[in-house]
């Protein structure tokens, strides 16, 4: 599989270019969902493209969204990605990176879930003992297991922007209190379900972010991705140490490697050496052969 930073359809009305998605039209109600071999770290989106990145996502994805699909319904059509491209180089460019989905209105909230303490997390929790309002208790060390997982949600910022941890009474103003409830409800049991699986295949997922949105009846929806190795903190549970920044199977490695470099973390990023490169792709594809037994070579 080639790898691919920018798709380049021309049969399809271009909607927008994400960190990582290219999304398209298909018609009124349908989305193509081009996931790129595009990598972003603090923000910045890298030169380099990481082969298989997209396609690891993609079915890490659709696995999910099968496995949790009794929670909450999602936005998959099942409808084959290259039947709604035109040439055979398109067909080559979508191939096993892409989904069709159903176009539904998305709320402007992620839906943060967190098991472990770490990130922006630790960072809130070292200077309030809070994480998004919530009290937690003292002496807590980085990447230590919650007494429970925690709804900690956050703003959908614009490419290029940070993401901001909000309150669940923010939420609540934004959206309402019973749709409010719905979405922390339906995240912290999507990501219960899926801590345990991953536990048992050697995986921890210390957090995730969940993307909802709403059908013409107000029915709530799992749109965008599901626990991926870009949406999560995946750490190998057989190197779990509490007290520091495990080793992880997430783009973790490559934002150790920026931290080493005299970079303001601004654009342009810097471009990645090659064994960056293929340690942070062979990362990915592991994940996704613990999780799915799928092995990408």
């Amino acid at each position: 599989m080639t790898p691919l930073f920018e798709s380049s359809l021309t049969s399809l009305p271009l909607l927008g270019r994400g960190k990582v998605r290219d999304i398209y039209a298909v018609d009124e109600r349908r989305l193509l969902i081009v996931t790129t071999d595009r990598l972003s770290a603090f923000d910045v989106v890298l030169p380099d493209p990481i082969p298989f990145k997209g396609a690891v996502l993609t079915a890490m994805s659709e696995f999910w969204f099968r496995r949790l699909a009794h929670v909450v319904p999602n936005h998959l059509t099942g409808i084959d990605p290259e039947s709604v491209v035109k040439t055979d180089a398109e067909r080559a460019q979508v191939r096993g990176r892409s989904m069709v989905v159903n176009r539904y209105r998305p709320l402007p909230v992620e839906a943060v879930v967190r098991g472990y303490i770490i990130g922006s997390g630790w960072k809130d929790y070292q200077a309030t003992g809070r994480i998004c309002g919530i009290a937690l208790p003292a002496g807590l060390r980085q990447a230590d297991r919650l007494p429970h997982p925690i709804f900690t949600p956050a703003t959908k910022a614009e490419t290029g922007a940070h993401d901001e941890n909000i309150t669940f009474e923010q939420v609540v103003n934004t959206i309402g209190a019973a749709l409010a409830a719905k979405v922390r409800d339906v995240a912290l049991r999507l990501y219960g379900e899926a801590a345990e699986y991953a536990r048992e295949r050697g995986i921890i997922i210390a957090d995730t972010k969940f993307e909802f949105g709403l059908d013409a009846a107000g029915t709530l929806h799992l749109i965008d991705e599901a626990l991926t190795a870009d949406s999560s903190r995946f750490w190998p549970a057989d190197q779990y140490r509490p007290g520091s920044s495990p080793p992880s199977f997430d783009k973790q490695f490559v934002r150790d490697y920026l931290e080493t470099l005299d970079w303001p973390k601004q654009p342009p990023g810097p471009r990645l050496p090659p064994e960056v490169i293929a340690k942070t792709s062979e990362k990915y594809r592991e994940a996704l052969f613990r999780l799915t037994g799928t092995r990408l070579e």
